[in-house]
C-alpha cells in the first residue's frame, strides 16, 4: 500500500480532475492538491470546437472541491520538477509532494511569424475566436484536421468567408489514408481548400506560402497538431519520447511519479506499440488506473484501452475506434442507405481499426470486435451490413 500523505495532481483538466476523484474513490484519505495553470476550475474541452464557438456556453465540470477534499490552486502554472526533492516548482510557488501525478495536457503547434494567429485549446482561446467568427470575416485555417474542419463547419454556419491551407493531398490524409481522405474531400464544399500547400510565415496581413504567395486574412487560425506539455519536465530525470514514458500502469521511470492523459505515452500490450493518450476518452478512463497503481502498487491495473474519438464535421460524426499502422490493409465499407465506414486489417487479417461516419452502432460492433481480436474476411465486410467477425462454427 501507499503509505505517503500527500499527492500532487499537476494539470487542471479532465484527466487531473478524474485522478482526484479517483484517488477518494479508491479510499485515499490524506492531502490531495490539483494544480492549474489556468485562472479558472477544470472544464469540459470537447464543446470549444463545436458548440462554444457558436454561443457562449459555461464547460465547467459541477464539483465540490471541499466536499472531495481537494485543494484547488489555480493560476499555478508548473514551471519546473525536482524528483530528488519531490517538490515542483509553479507560478504560484512550491508544492512538494509524496506522490505526483503529470496531468499538463498539450500544447498546440504554432508556426513562425510575426503575424496574430489563433488556436484553439482552451476556453481562452474558443471565446477569442468566436468574437472573431463575423459574417464577412475572411477566416484562413492551416491544416484541415480535425479541429479545423470543426471550425470551418462554424465558420462556414456563421456567414465567414473561409479559406484552408493544407500541406497534405488531401485532409486527414495522414491519419486516415488517401482514400478515406478522398471522400472526406469532397465534403469541404464553400470552403477555398488548397492543398499540397505549405505555409513561410504568419504575417501582420495574414500569411504568405512556402511559394511567396500572400494570402489575406481577417482571421488565422493554426490547427496543425499539438504536442504533449513536458517543457517544464526538463531536468527531472523522466523518460521522455514526445510525452512522458509511462507502462501499462500509467507508472513512469520514478516509482513515485505517475502520468495520465493527452501528457503520457503508455506501453499498449494489445497493439505492441507505445500510444498517445491525445483524445477525451482516454483522459476520462486512464485515472482510475492510476489511482489503483498507486495505492495498490503490488497489484496494480493495467491501462490498454481501444482508442477511441469523435469529430463533428459537415453534418456528419466521424467516430474513430483502434489502432491503424502503415502496414494495414484497408477496405472501404458500403451500406446501402448511403453510410459508409473503413476496417484496417492487419497481415493476419485481425481487425485493427475502424472509422464510422454518421453510425455509431457500427463503431461498438467494430469496437467490440476489435477487442476479440476478430479475424475478418476483407470481401465480405464491404458491404456495410456484414457483421466483422464470422459467427463461430457450431461444436458438433
Amino acid at each position: 500500500m501507499f503509505n505517503g500523505r500527500r499527492i500532487v495532481v499537476v494539470g487542471g483538466g479532465l484527466a487531473g480532475l478524474r485522478t482526484c476523484e479517483a484517488l477518494r474513490a479508491e479510499g485515499f484519505d490524506g492531502e490531495l492538491e490539483l494544480l492549474c495553470a489556468e485562472s479558472t476550475p477544470p472544464y469540459d474541452r470537447p464543446p470549444l470546437s463545436k458548440s462554444v464557438l457558436l454561443e457562449p456556453q459555461d464547460t465547467t465540470f459541477d464539483v465540490d472541491y471541499a466536499a472531495l477534499g481537494v485543494e484547488l490552486r489555480l493560476g499555478a502554472r508548473a514551471r519546473s520538477l525536482d524528483t530528488a526533492a519531490r517538490v515542483v516548482h509553479t507560478d504560484a510557488g512550491e508544492h512538494s509532494y509524496d506522490a505526483l501525478v503529470v496531468a499538463t495536457g498539450a500544447a498546440p503547434v504554432t508556426l513562425p511569424g510575426a503575424g496574430r494567429q489563433l488556436v484553439l485549446r482552451t476556453a481562452a482561446d474558443a471565446e477569442r475566436l468566436r468574437n472573431e467568427l463575423r459574417p464577412g470575416s475572411r477566416v484562413v485555417l492551416v491544416g484541415a484536421g480535425w479541429i479545423n474542419a470543426e471550425i470551418a463547419t462554424t465558420a462556414l454556419a456563421l456567414g465567414c468567408s473561409v479559406t484552408c491551407v493544407e500541406a497534405g493531398p488531401r485532409p486527414l490524409a495522414g491519419p486516415l489514408g488517401a482514400q478515406v481522405a478522398e471522400r472526406l474531400h469532397t465534403w469541404w464544399d464553400g470552403v477555398d481548400l488548397r492543398c499540397g500547400t505549405g505555409v513561410g510565415e504568419i504575417t501582420p496581413g495574414g500569411l504568405t506560402l512556402d511559394d511567396g504567395t500572400a494570402l489575406p486574412a481577417d482571421v488565422v487560425v493554426t490547427g496543425i497538431g499539438v504536442r504533449p506539455d513536458v517543457g517544464w519536465l526538463t531536468g527531472s530525470g523522466l523518460e521522455i519520447d514526445r510525452g512522458v514514458v509511462v507502462d501499462e500502469s500509467l507508472r513512469t521511470s520514478d516509482p513515485s511519479v505517475f502520468a495520465v492523459g493527452d501528457v503520457a505515452m503508455r506501453w499498449s500490450p494489445r497493439f505492441g506499440t507505445r500510444l498517445g493518450g491525445e483524445h477525451w476518452d482516454e483522459a476520462r478512463t486512464g485515472p482510475a488506473t492510476v489511482a489503483g497503481a498507486l495505492l495498490r502498487p503490488q497489484s496494480p491495473p493495467v491501462f490498454d484501452p481501444i482508442p477511441y474519438f469523435w469529430s463533428d464535421q459537415f453534418g456528419h460524426k466521424i467516430q474513430f475506434v483502434g489502432h491503424r499502422s502503415e502496414s494495414d490493409d484497408m477496405v472501404v465499407r458500403e451500406g446501402a442507405d448511403g453510410k459508409w465506414g473503413a476496417a484496417w486489417f492487419d497481415a493476419a487479417g485481425q481487425l485493427t481499426a475502424h472509422l464510422s461516419v454518421d453510425s455509431p452502432r457500427h463503431m461498438v460492433q467494430a469496437r467490440m470486435a476489435i477487442d476479440r481480436r476478430a479475424v475478418v474476411d476483407p470481401d465480405a465486410i464491404r458491404d456495410l451490413s456484414a457483421p466483422l467477425q464470422a459467427p463461430a462454427p457450431a461444436v458438433k
